[in-house]
């Protein structure tokens, strides 16, 4: 991945993202990525916290799970973060701090509790059509709550998991059928209509807050048929975004 392309922060121009994944240019990229300059020693080391943070995201579904929550739901205290997510407050510190030293999550210590909020990210891969944001990172954190995801997971990678939310975008906009995933992301039939399923909470809660969700499905974001947010269970409630 070329991460003097791929940023994790808000991208100031959201129009210098283009929604097949590139980034900035019109014309493709060359192919020859890797460069002299690409991998010259200072460049890597500049960008070794970008990658640390995403292998950290994609390798650690609780971690993404918290950073999910707190982006979505924020600002919120670590008492919220602790019981929505049901975790004991050991564990909800120790991925707080973990997330705020990543630079992913921030945190006002000004208050009490301290409130915490996260701006969303977006990685963008410019020399394939690669985009990662907040509802794939809540895809990938399915696996700690949703046994059928972790399977899928351990089975097919997380690649895969991706290629199906990608799928089940389309299948939620009528434009594919579970048997027509199966064969694209090449599972079998009944694993594409469980894991289809299964991710219907990742789009419904990304298209409501992610802003970044027209970037995964630019031609059918506004075509999908999904309840609402508030009819999942264990969403938050709008008053309970915030610890008074």
């Amino acid at each position: 991945m070329d991460f003097e392309q791929a940023d994790m922060t808000t991208p100031r121009d959201r129009n210098d993202l283009r929604t097949d994944g590139g980034s900035g240019a019109v014309d493709p990229p060359p192919v020859d990525a890797l460069n002299e300059g690409s991998l010259d020693p200072a460049t890597l080391a500049r960008n070794a916290p970008r990658l640390e943070t995403v292998v950290e995201l994609l390798n650690q579904p609780s971690l993404a799970r918290v950073y999910t929550y707190i982006c979505y739901w924020g600002p919120v205290g670590p008492p919220s973060v602790m019981d929505r997510l049901d975790l004991s407050r050991s564990t909800t510190y120790e991925y707080i701090d973990r997330l705020v030293d990543l630079g992913l999550v921030d945190r006002d210590e000004s208050v009490r509790p301290q409130q915490l909020t996260a701006d969303p990210v977006i990685v963008v891969e410019q020399h394939v059509p690669i985009v990662i944001t907040p509802t794939v990172l809540h895809a990938l954190a399915l696996q700690e709550v949703d046994e059928d995801v972790a399977v899928f997971v351990d089975r097919h990678g997380v690649g895969k998991l991706v290629a199906a939310l990608r799928g089940a975008g389309l299948h939620a906009a009528g434009k594919t059928t579970y048997r027509m995933v199966a064969s694209d992301i090449d599972v079998r039939e009944s694993e594409a209509m469980m894991i289809v399923n299964s991710l219907e909470p990742a789009l419904v809660v990304g298209r409501e807050h992610d802003p970044y969700f027209g970037h995964l499905f630019p031609d059918v974001g506004d075509e999908m048929e999904l309840p609402d947010s508030t009819a999942l269970d264990g969403a938050p409630e709008p008053e309970q975004r915030t610890d008074e």
